[in-house]
């Protein structure tokens, strides 16, 4: 039997006892109402805890400028941008009580660049989409990008803040792409994240299994040998599986009292050199996944 979202220490210290295993390695998605001295959670409230990673955030600031060259650092989420809008539309699909199609309202939650949010602000189906990110420097690369086509003016808005920090209305489409494994505290951040979609509407994620498979293709492969993405840019403590991804939905629902979240919908894809990423059917347990799950009420 799996240990419930009991995360392993990284391979650099699989031979340390428990007690050995920093505090940080320790149950990373236990619900908040489980975790000693849990931040409160109240909808559109400062807290006084913050998911931002400081280190995170410089990392990905000091990549601010080459963030729209599509054969820089940032080349991966450029090759995955289709598959974002691909994974969307089946989520959208599955179920009679999605918004329509024709209308759709979005917040992109760590938006960085704008590469997805100017891509959905540009479809005849977006009625607007706002991204959010922490990181001020980022967010004026995704302003500046933006009006190079004034046309996007009427859909698509910027905002540097945290989440814990935002007040918006609920949206159909709660976007959080290769985000939630650079943030501290996750389970709060998913607390605050679920605020943001009205019913019948949808969180779509895309993160990495944390195994051994997805620490030699990132943080060896891709970082150390191919240096496809600057050194430091995975932090293979905080990839996320995708059955604690539903465990803490499911917790959630049981913390309400009734289903209020849908079952989970998951696509695994992987990245083929030569060929960008490629969906293979049961990848989402080796490595890079999206995981989208409805609002039902």
């Amino acid at each position: 039997m799996r240990p419930s979202l009991l995360r392993p220490a990284t391979p650099r210290a699989l031979l340390r006892r428990p007690s050995q295993i920093p505090r940080r390695l320790l149950p990373l998605l236990a619900h908040p109402s489980q975790q000693p001295n849990p931040p409160p959670c109240r909808p559109h409230s400062t807290t006084t805890t913050s998911s931002v990673n400081e280190t995170e955030i410089s990392h990905f600031s000091s990549l601010a400028s080459s963030w729209w060259d599509p054969h820089g650092p940032s080349r991966p989420l450029h090759l995955m941008n289709p598959h974002r809008h691909d994974f969307i539309r089946s989520c959208l699909s599955s179920s009679p009580t999605s918004p329509p199609y024709s209308s759709l309202t979005y917040l992109d939650i760590g938006c960085g660049g704008g590469i997805f949010a100017e891509s959905a602000a540009r479809l005849p189906a977006t009625l607007s989409i706002t991204g959010i990110d922490a990181s001020p420097v980022i967010i004026s690369v995704a302003k500046s990008h933006a009006r190079r086509d004034p046309s996007l003016a009427q859909k698509l808005s910027y905002l540097n803040s945290p989440i814990e920090s935002l007040v918006l209305p609920p949206v159909d489409i709660v976007t959080c792409f290769e985000v939630i494994e650079h943030v501290d505290y996750p389970s709060q951040f998913l607390g605050e994240l679920i605020k943001f979609v009205r019913p019948g509407g949808w969180v779509v994620m895309s993160t990495i299994a944390r195994t051994w498979t997805s620490w030699v293709t990132t943080n060896l492969v891709a970082e150390d040998i191919l240096k496809m993405v600057p050194k430091g840019t995975h932090d293979w403590d905080k990839y996320l599986h995708e059955y604690e991804l539903r465990e803490w939905f499911s917790k959630e629902n049981s913390r309400e009292g009734k289903k209020v979240w849908g079952d989970a919908r998951v696509m695994g894809v992987v990245f083929v050199p030569g060929c960008g990423w490629k969906e293979v059917k049961g990848s989402e347990k080796l490595g890079n996944y999206f995981f989208g799950v409805q609002r039902l009420v």
